[in-house]
Order: C-alpha cells, then structure tokens, then sequence
C-alpha cells in the first residue's frame, strides 16, 4: 500500500474543504437550530462533482478512486456531519449499489443522473420493527406479470423528503426457511403513485439534515427496477452497507479531527491558574489520545479504500473502520466539550454539535454491538463472507476517467 496522496488526492481535499468551510461552516448553527437542511447544499454538491466523485465518468461521474471518496467524506464531516450523511445515503448505499449490481439499462435511468446530481437518491431498508434484525422487514412486494405491488412503511430514511429515487429492500416470499432468502431489492422513483414520505424532527444530532419516514401503499414497480434477482435483496443490502460504512468511517475521522482541531484551538488560548490549560498534563492527556484516535482511523479507513481500489472483499475491514472510527469520534467529541467546560456546554462553540452528532453514527449502519459480534466472528473464524454474484468493481484510472 503507497500512503502518498496524488495529486488528484490533494485537489479533492483542498476543493472539498474550501466548499465546507467557506460556504457551510457560517450557516450551519443556524440550520442545525432551524432543523432544516441548507436549501442550497445539495445543488452545490452536484455542481463540484462531489455526488458522483467515484463513478466512472461513462456513467456521469468523475472517474476518481474509492480514496478520493474517502478524503472527501473526512473534510465533509470535519464540517458538520450532515454533509457527509448525504454521501453515505446517495452515493454510498444507493448509486454505488447501482454500479454494482445495475443492469446497463438501470444504470442509464438512475445512476447517471445521480451522479451528476440532477437526482438525489436514498435507502430504504430500515423500518419500525426491523433494523439490526434485518429479516424482519415486513414490507412486501408482490409480483403480477411484470410488475410488483409494493406496500410497507420505512424509517430513519436520510434524504426521504428531498430524494427522486430510493433503493428498497421488501419481501416477495413469506415462505423461505430462512427469511433472509425471501427479500428483493428495487429501485423506487418517488413520484410514483402511492408513495408517500415525511420528516422526523426532534432528533438529538444531524438536525441540519433531512430524516424522514416514507409509506408504499400499492406502489407498482416495474419488474426492469427490480435490482438483482429475487431473494438477492439481504446480500444486496449488505454490499450497500459495505460502501455506506467506508464513508461514515472516513466522516468520523472527520469530526475526531475537528474535535482535536477546537481543541487545541481552546486549550492555547484559554488560561487558569495563570497558564494556558494545554499546559496543564490532563488536558495534554486528552489531546493526544484524540490524536492516536485520528491517525488509527485514517489508516483503517484508507487501508478499506485501497482494497476496494484493487477490487477486495472488504466486509471486515470496513467493519473494523467503522466500528473504531464511530466510537472514537464520540469519545473525541466528548473530551474536546471537557476541554471547554462551560463553554462546550452551550452552541457558542461547535463541539456540543460534534457530540450529539458523533452519536448516530454509532447507531445506523450496524450499531457498535453489531461490529463486535461481526470482528469476534472473524476472529473466532465463525463467520466467513459468502460469495456475491456481482462484486464492487475494482478503480481502474484509464476505464474510469475516459468517456467510452
């Protein structure tokens, strides 16, 4: 593995956090108060490319590698971690499930505009009595010729208000013995008839961001949105959850570098007892375990982004990343609202934000209990990655970057 960035790298990073900083960090109290997202955030990712950032450039993206999606999601959430919920939710669980396991004809209609930003896309798996316990979704979908009649309700659906399209998981056969075989994932455009969504408020974090509910009430799908097979949906899902969890393991490292960042900010400018409180050994002590946690997370999320570059099976290490990176960041978060006591406490300054944000991502897209049992397993060797029909495919800079 070369742990030099390219040149590429660097652009995407210094394009990325020019847009966060500049353009998001002097609103973000306010819509995180407002709870609302920032009408023009969205818009202005797809106008810098950043919603299709690793899509071949073919299918209307822009050609670069799985690190470059990384860096981007760190500069994204060192800023507030709605930024980069959009691209685990459109870009990661949906557009590249789409590269995925797509057909050219599904690839076409939906992945292009999304990558282009002309299409905001969402995932729709979990629901109000199935979230971890992912064979209990109860939605279903019922095929008649070359339709399928869809009905159910999803939760906890980032971007459910604000997306065109959304990847759903329901069940099409009761009957499996193993109720994991009986699920089937589609493609489901919003407008259609039958489909109907609505916000969540009164969240504890990523309240500048859109969290919302969406209900299919006979919604006939076409049989060409069908992604995959039937009974392919759960292995789909978890391909999905693959890519979502590399981009909320590089955001955390994101919001575990803007703690360690405010913190050492706070601590060279604040004084006690006559000194700087970075002078004092406990707050010393704070800091450098932020900075272990920072460095810990780059490299396993990097190591999960170069095996997805050579085209790896990366199920355990993005686990691991996202497991380490989740829980790492709330613990940064917490320490750096320590370190400015009172201060902390209030929205005056933005580690209380980088708290109540740094918690949900220890919750959606496996919990932190999940990842255990999945690493234990590994280890134990008790749990082995089946075969997928179809794999992420590997970066390759000549096929990805040149129009064919």
């Amino acid at each position: 593995m070369d742990f030099a960035l390219t040149d590429e790298h660097r652009m995407v990073q210094h394009m990325v956090k020019e847009f966060a900083q500049k353009e998001v960090t002097p609103i973000i109290k306010e819509y995180d108060r407002k709870q609302e997202m920032a009408p023009f955030v969205l818009p202005r990712m797809a106008e810098l490319g950043i919603l299709g950032i690793s899509i071949p450039v073919r299918y209307g993206g822009q050609g670069m590698d799985y690190i470059a999606l990384g860096l981007a999601c760190e500069e994204l959430e060192a800023v507030d971690t709605t930024l980069r919920v959009v691209m685990s939710v459109h870009f990661g669980l949906n557009s590249l499930a789409l590269l995925q396991w797509g057909t050219e004809a599904q690839k076409e209609k939906f992945l292009v505009p999304q990558a282009r930003g002309e299409k905001i896309a969402c995932f729709g798996l979990t629901e109000s009595g199935a979230g971890s316990d992912v064979a209990a979704i109860t939605s279903t979908a019922v095929r008649s010729g070359n339709k399928y009649l869809v009905n159910g309700e999803k939760m906890w659906i980032s971007l459910a208000t604000k997306a065109d399209h959304a990847l759903i998981v329901a069940r099409t056969n009761p009957n499996e013995p193993d109720p994991h075989d009986g699920l089937t994932a589609f493609i489901v455009e919003m407008d259609r008839e039958g489909v109907t969504s609505g916000d969540i408020h009164g969240k504890l974090g990523i309240r500048a961001g859109s969290t919302g509910w969406i209900a299919f009430q006979d919604v006939e799908i076409p049989l060409e949105n069908r992604l995959g097979e039937e009974g392919e949906g759960f292995k789909i899902a978890m391909s999905c959850l693959d890519n979502g969890r590399y981009t909320v393991a590089a955001g955390a490292t994101g919001l575990i570098r803007a703690s360690l960042e405010s913190s050492l900010n706070y601590a060279q400018e604040r004084r006690a007892f006559g000194r700087e409180i970075g002078k004092f050994q406990l707050v010393q002590q704070k800091i450098a375990h932020m900075v272990k946690s920072y460095e810990s997370a780059k490299l396993l999320y990097l190591r999960a982004g170069w095996m997805k570059n050579q085209g790896k099976r990366n199920t355990r290490e993005t686990s691991l990343a996202k497991w380490f990176a989740t829980d790492a960041s709330f613990e940064a978060a917490s320490e750096a609202l320590q370190i400015h006591g009172a201060y902390g406490y209030s929205d005056e300054y933005d580690v209380e934000r980088y708290l109540r944000n740094a918690k949900g991502a220890i919750i959606y897209e496996g919990t932190s209990e999940i990842h255990q049992l999945m690493q234990a397993g590994y280890a134990l060797e008790y749990r082995e990655d089946a075969p997928l029909r179809c794999e992420l495919p590997a970066y390759d800079v000549e096929s990805w970057q040149i129009e064919t």
